[in-house]
């Protein structure tokens, strides 16, 4: 049985080349990079590559800040929450505006604020599973805080108008703040030319380690911190570096935003993409939520009618393939995704989603397999579904 990982958006295999650049800081390069002796000093000249790489791989300017933190999560409640404190809290301010796809970490965090007395916008995608920018221009009021929204959907991979966004925050002079994890290594990230103010992002997602990510400030800006302690990062985020993981972030970073990177996602994971997309549309009634244009090229999402995505998932991993529902059942009431509601998705096919993201690593003779496994599974599943039936041909309707 082969084994074939098509969960890229949830997290990615570390590459080889960043593994062993993060081997020595282990057990060789070990000192605590704010001591003073040359075993704390021994750890800052990889650091500051690292730094470099990151500030590379998103355009950034040398005068922002590019703050090391444990995951994207952190960074996200990092900008909301200090906004919240420096602009609402603390300033006449007290509407914060997001879309209704956005990942859990903005959601919650919005939803938390809003027990705190803080009005907050969730703007609606439309039938394509994205955003018109104009919404935002016409949400934005004079007491208006902060503009967070994802630069692409971790469900559909849908790229959202982050530079016109931008620009609108810009001109209205209202802070904007993206989410960009799941574009990093996909497709070109450039903060200066998307006029952001805030970014955040997570290793794992480009194939880094786990539990590092960060968050870009734009010069200019500041945040109340929401961890305090030592003055590490600049007083931005307090706790010693883990200097192994921000040595594996920024080698993960330079790989995967390298000219040569971007355009292999573009000319060849797409295609991969494509090729087992076409041929789970070749069953009888899948559709692609939101439509194939404008997204990121490893992703798609596919609603199977009569194929409950969690019973898709459990065929798929008894034969070595890992996948992801789309049904993005985030509370035990089962609520359907949003991102298939917004596309107009009915209540049972809000449940079939299933999302498949590649990476670099996936290989044509992986693809092939995995078509395999999911048309037989389309095919067992359809036939014990109490939601699916086939009206035979001899049969003659009374009606």
């Amino acid at each position: 049985m082969m084994e074939v990982y098509l969960d890229n958006n949830a997290t990615t295999i570390v590459d080889p080349k960043v593994f062993e650049e993060m081997k020595p800081f282990f057990c060789d390069i070990y000192g605590n990079p704010n001591s003073l002796h040359k075993f704390g000093a021994g750890t800052h000249p990889k650091m500051v590559e690292a730094l470099n790489f990151l500030y590379e791989g998103i355009n950034a300017d040398d005068a922002d800040d590019v703050v090391i933190m444990s995951n994207a999560t952190e960074s996200i409640n990092t900008v909301i929450k200090g906004i919240w404190i420096d602009k609402i809290l603390n300033g006449d301010k007290k509407h914060i505006i997001t879309s209704e796809v956005e990942h859990p970490a903005v959601t919650a965090a919005c939803k938390f604020l809003e027990t705190q007395g803080v009005s907050v916008t969730y703007l609606p995608v439309n039938e394509q599973g994205t955003l018109e920018a104009s919404a935002v221009r016409d949400a934005i009021r004079e007491d208006t805080a902060l503009v967070s929204i994802m630069w692409a959907n971790n469900e559909t991979g849908k790229i959202f108008p982050i530079k016109e966004i931008g620009l609108i925050c810009k001109g209205l002079g209202v802070a904007f703040h993206t989410d960009a994890t799941q574009a990093i290594g996909k497709v070109k990230v450039d903060v200066q030319d998307a006029n952001v103010d805030y970014l955040s992002f997570s290793a794992h997602k480009f194939h880094g380690p786990k539990g590092v990510g960060g968050l870009y400030i734009r010069k200019g800006y500041t945040l109340t911190p929401l961890l305090h302690g030592g003055e590490q990062m600049g007083g931005n985020r307090a706790g010693t570096v883990d200097v192994a993981s921000m040595v594996g972030m920024g080698w993960a970073m330079k790989l995967a935003t390298s000219t040569m990177a971007l355009a292999y996602e573009k000319n060849h994971i797409s295609k991969l993409r494509d090729k087992l997309e076409n041929a789970i549309l070749e069953l009888p009634e899948t559709v692609v939520i939101g439509g194939k244009e404008n997204r990121t090229p490893n992703t798609t999402l596919i609603s199977i009618r009569g194929v409950e995505g969690e019973s898709m998932l459990w065929d798929l991993n008894q034969n070595g393939i890992g996948a992801s529902t789309g049904s993005a059942c985030a509370s035990e009431d089962l609520e359907a995704n949003p991102v298939m509601n917004a596309f107009g998705s009915d209540s049972e096919l809000a449940h079939t989603g299933v999302r498949f993201s590649l990476s670099r690593f996936n290989t044509d003779e992986q693809i092939d397999y995995a078509i395999d496994v999911i048309k037989k599974a389309v095919t067992r599943l359809r036939g014990i579904s109490s939601s699916y039936a086939y009206t035979p041909s001899c049969h003659k309707s009374g009606l």
